[in-house]
């Protein structure tokens, strides 16, 4: 019976795991932009209010911040701003990508 049990537990904590990764894509929506002639690809978890996408050969995970108009989503470093299917990427009040559009929006 132990044998049995010491092999079931590491059986049922990967399947939580996996069980967990499927949740975490099913609440995240994946974004396609166009930032004057270059694409940009952002992760939306409205779940975590968090979006995340490559920017520099790194992968950034910005928070949402708050915001007058739009979505604000920041590190305190980067700032990922949209609104409507519009949005613009800062590094340190600095624009680094403008003009995104958002292509094939669902409405």
């Amino acid at each position: 019976m132990k044998k049995w049990l010491i092999t079931l537990v590491p059986v049922m904590l990967a399947g939580c795991s996996t069980y967990n990764q499927f949740v975490e894509r099913m609440h995240t929506d994946t974004l396609q932009y166009k930032c004057d002639d270059k694409p940009l690809t952002v992760n939306l978890n409205n779940e975590r209010q968090q979006v995340s996408f490559v920017y520099d050969d790194k992968v950034l995970h910005l928070d949402q911040g708050l915001s007058a108009s739009g979505a604000r989503y920041t590190d305190g470093i980067y700032v990922f701003w949209s609104k409507g299917d519009s949005a613009t990427v800062y590094h340190r009040d600095r624009v680094v990508l403008d003009n995104c559009q958002l292509q094939n929006p669902q409405r």
